[in-house]
């Protein structure tokens, strides 16, 4: 019987011209899609090793020069760009793609896609991340939203009642027939991803297994709807109420719950403004010392303490340039300013995260979006690490400059210069993003959610058989 039910429906899809021109449609709009994102991919991945190369031989070839200068001048703390971003762009147009690593300051990174566009941008982006969020429940939709009423209006349910079918077989039948075309259609596209991505120079390390969680997270996403879209058939007797039903909760679950969890989440717990977070940095800098300024209070106290550690009567008795001591210090107060501002930025993100993870019970498309982003390294958690591990590296850099200086000269020779050589001692800058075990740990709630969604849909389609 579900075999029979299966070819049967198959058929009737089959038959119909408003299904097949649909999935042409979107069959086409995927191929579309993966060659834009794959060009892309390629264009910024070219882009990214020529800018990396050099700006490393920029910095290798400054020649002979004072290390502060050179910590002034500073150098730029790349992003890669992430195999599976071909699939899900995530935040990557809009979180910028390089940081500026300079003396003194931690800047945030810039650059992005989204600042280089035109208004057209606005309309949105052909990616494959939204055909899969968007358009394919919309095709769920629109193959199974009669799958049950078809039935009543025509008089086949009684009919088959009558005949002794075996109920459940017969709807098992219809859920198959939905669910393999959406099935078949996705793992194509992660197939010829996962193709596309094996045969392009990567810079990133692309993972068979991280393509199959992604795939899997869809795969689960489409049988929440599948269930969704039959239980609304099963509940109603007439396709077109079905039908309007059925796009309600498309609407609810892709569009409205999304951009409300959004603006709960940025009401509850909002990121300071600019100028805010600028002001809030400066006068916790003031309040410690100044690397440049000798006659500054905490300059004075580190001063004596400096001397009287030494055993000594004057800076120029110090075994160190004093000057580069002072302004290495000044550097550890300024990064753990930095530090304690940018902690709270995080502590708010991930209250707004938080936020989200409970709204998510609203919709499945929230969890799925999560994971898919985090899988991809294009969440907001993977460009926080990006940032985090640039901050280090600045800090890093800024050591390795003012040790140099105060290793190598004596108490007020401005003049001294570090010669051509010592730049290349620094060590290149290299991000490893989290691997996908500490990701999906770390998304353990959506993991559940998204799990409590699939089992509740079936438990609802379940309860809804029992009434034929």
């Amino acid at each position: 019987m579900i075999t029979k039910t299966f070819i049967k429906e198959t058929k009737e899809l089959l038959r119909e011209g408003r299904v097949r021109i649909s999935i042409v449609i979107v069959l086409l709009l995927l191929g579309i899609a993966v060659f834009i994102s794959s060009r892309q991919y390629n264009n910024v991945n070219e882009q990214y090793a020529a800018a990396k190369t050099t700006e490393r031989a920029v910095w290798d070839g400054q020649g002979d020069k004072n290390p502060h200068s050179a910590a002034h001048y500073g150098t730029y703390a790349f992003k890669p760009k992430y195999p599976l971003s071909l699939i899900d762009q995530g935040v990557d147009k809009y979180a910028g793609t390089s940081i500026f690593l300079e003396a003194h300051n931690r800047n945030d990174a810039q650059f992005s896609d989204a600042a280089d566009q035109t208004g057209l941008a606005r309309f949105g982006d052909l990616t494959p991340d939204f055909i899969l969020l968007f358009i394919i429940p919309l095709l769920i939709i629109l193959l199974g939203y009669n799958s049950f009423t078809k039935e009543r209006e025509m008089g086949t349910l009684t009919l088959l009642k009558s005949q002794g079918v075996s109920i459940w077989k017969w709807i098992l039948g219809k859920w198959i027939a939905l669910y393999l075309p959406i099935f078949i259609i996705t793992a194509l596209l992660f197939l010829i991803a996962g193709l596309v991505l094996s045969g392009l120079k990567d810079y990133g390390v692309f993972q068979w297994n991280s393509l199959f969680v992604m795939l899997g997270v869809y795969l689960i996403y489409y049988m929440v709807f599948t269930n969704l879209v039959l239980i609304v058939s099963a509940l109603n007797r007439k396709s077109s109420i079905s039908l309007v039903i059925s796009l309600s909760v498309w609407i609810i679950a892709c569009l409205a719950a999304p951009k409300t969890a959004t603006n709960i989440a940025s009401n509850k717990h909002p990121y300071p403004t600019a100028q805010e977070f600028a002001a809030n940095v400066l006068e916790d800098k003031n309040e410690g010392i100044d690397g440049h300024n000798p006659w500054n209070e905490e300059a004075k106290l580190l001063e004596q303490q400096t001397l009287k550690e030494y055993g000594v009567d004057s800076l120029n008795q110090l075994p160190f340039n004093y000057d580069a001591y002072r302004m290495q210090k000044g550097e550890e107060h300024a990064a753990e300013v930095y530090f304690k501002h940018y902690k709270y930025l995080k502590e708010q993100y991930q209250n707004q995260t938080k936020v989200y993870q409970s709204l998510a019970v609203l919709s499945p498309y929230l969890p799925t979006r999560f994971l898919s982003m985090a899988v991809a390294h294009t969440d907001y958690g993977t460009h926080w690490n990006f940032s985090d591990a640039a901050e280090n590296y600045r800090v890093g850099t800024q050591k390795f400059l003012n040790d140099h200086f105060a290793e190598n000269s004596d108490f007020g020779e401005w003049g001294w210069k570090a010669d051509a050589e010592f730049w290349k001692g620094l060590p290149p800058f290299e991000y490893d993003p989290p691997t996908l075990s500490n990701t999906l740990l770390h998304h353990s709630s959506d993991l559940s959610i998204l799990a409590g969604w699939i089992l509740l849909s079936f438990v609802g389609l379940f309860l809804t058989i029992k009434r034929f």
